[in-house]
């Protein structure tokens, strides 16, 4: 069978519709749409945060979403939304002063290692990756990408209108736990929604607000929403514009080491997203996907690194789109060529780049506020997930030391201007210290257990990843 014809079926209540099987076309354009208001709110939302152009990100999720079902052959059904792992490297880089083109450049620099990576474990098989990044690893770089995003939320954007904030975020919270089925998958979407109206509300009853975001910043009266530029946009083109530092949004990369090791760990957290989710999905199909874990990676890294040549933002595979999957029993790829062309023809409306720029700053503080927490309890998640034990010194003294460097931003000065700190800095420390440890614990054996260690507790092989690891909600 052709890779690009799907066997259509008309299943009874409950069965499953397998990746290389379709419904009717109709049925799969509804599915389609579906999986495109399931990925919307942290696909435009973490652009903005990061300072990149949401209309972009839409736009490159489609066209990348195409190449990564190319690249699995159409047997890993997925979408590639943005990545959540990037974004406290992207602020630690325009906190040293780069701008746009210095963050897509070190962004298609981490997409190009992720790449490689894809292909060492195509060949190699992901046994070698668990090995060299296992679950305590994973798990301790994804909780230090999400609390070194706390201070942004505290000095950007939660001071523009931090009522509005609070009402936001304790609606997304009560959304995703409360909301039935699909409807608690759209919470991010739906806080967005009702943040929207909660500030125009507040305009018409309350009028402007005397507000900034940012440290040094010059409090002025302004209104929450505003919608300048609306009409007079075009419904339909390619992204332009400027970004808020003056970087065209459509721009090419500039590369520079000091900031590429700035986010290099979020390729650490995109491993693990990944390989969490091919697991995850062979699962509920009942496909074995072991054979396409480097093609994903792979297919992944390319997808960035090619978004990001052009200014677009960093992609994943997206857990919301398997939820959806999950709810549906319908694992077709067939409905995620249609989402992908629906994000494409989003991502070419000028006047929806309008609306998302108009999202007010107290909304996304309160949406940022509980995503950046769920960024770093993910990490935790990780270790519950696979029985990460730390009463092993390798867990517990392993790990340690790493974390404090990357969460309180310390920093080791080299000479000559380059330094390297926070996330980059306690990244290496984790996984440097934690297999010096290891080496320690193999080397003693099973049989005489380290001080510490309760016999019969010491492990001679790293155990591998199970479960989901991911970025947003």
């Amino acid at each position: 069978m052709s890779m690009f014809k799907w066997e259509v079926v008309d299943p009874a209540p409950g069965e499953p519709v397998g990746a290389r099987q379709r419904l009717r076309w109709g049925k799969t354009a509804g599915l389609g749409i579906q999986h495109v208001v399931a990925m919307f709110g942290a696909t435009f939302v973490f652009p903005v945060v990061m300072g990149l152009d949401p209309n972009l990100a839409i736009l490159f999720s489609g066209l990348c979403t195409i190449l990564f079902l190319v690249v699995c052959k159409n047997r890993v059904p997925s979408y590639l939304g943005t990545s959540a792992a990037f974004v406290g490297g992207v602020a630690a880089i325009r906190a040293m002063g780069g701008d746009s083109a210095d963050v897509t450049g070190a962004i298609m620099v981490a997409g190009l290692v992720l790449l490689a990576v894809g292909v060492f474990v195509h060949f190699a098989g992901p046994r070698m990756v668990h090995a060299v990044l296992p679950p305590a690893v994973t798990g301790a770089v994804v909780m230090l990408i999400g609390f070194n995003l706390a201070p942004v939320v505290a000095s950007v954007y939660w001071p523009v209108d931090q009522w509005t904030a609070l009402l936001t975020a304790t609606f997304l919270v009560f959304a995703a736990v409360l909301f039935p089925g699909f409807w608690g998958r759209i919470a991010v979407f739906l806080a967005l929604v009702f943040g929207f109206l909660l500030s125009y509300l507040f305009d018409v009853l309350l009028g402007p607000i005397t507000s900034c975001g940012g440290d040094g910043c010059t409090p002025e009266p302004h209104l929450r929403v505003g919608f300048d530029g609306l009409a007079e946009a075009a419904w339909f083109g390619l992204p332009s514009g400027t970004l808020d530092d003056g970087v065209p949004a459509v721009h090419g990369p500039s590369v520079s080491l000091v900031f590429v090791l700035l986010v290099l760990p979020g390729v650490i957290a995109l491993v693990a997203e990944n390989l969490g989710h091919v697991k995850a999905v062979a699962e509920m199909t009942g496909d074995d996907l072991d054979p396409y874990m480097g093609r994903a990676l792979g297919a992944d890294g390319a997808a960035t690194a090619l978004a990001s040549m052009f200014g677009g933002s960093p992609t994943t595979t997206y857990a919301e789109n398997i939820g959806v999957m999950s709810a549906t029993r319908v694992y077709s790829t067939a409905a995620y060529y249609v989402a992908a062309g629906v994000a494409i023809v989003l991502g070419l409306c000028p006047k929806f780049g309008v609306l998302v720029a108009a999202i007010p700053g107290g909304v996304l503080g309160g949406i940022t506020l509980v995503l950046y927490g769920m960024i770093s309890l993910v990490g935790a998640k990780i270790w519950v997930e696979n029985g990460v034990d730390f009463a092993e010194p390798r867990n517990l003294v392993g790990l340690a030391a790493g974390m404090v460097a990357g969460i309180g931003g310390v920093a080791l000065d080299l000479g000559g201007g380059f330094e390297i700190g926070g996330i980059a800095l306690g990244t290496i420390l984790v996984i440097v210290y934690f297999h010096v440890v290891a080496l320690r614990d193999r080397r003693v054996g099973a049989g005489t257990p380290a001080e510490g260690v309760p016999a019969g507790r010491m492990e001679t092989e790293v155990p591998e990843q199970d479960g989901e690891a991911g970025r947003k909600p």
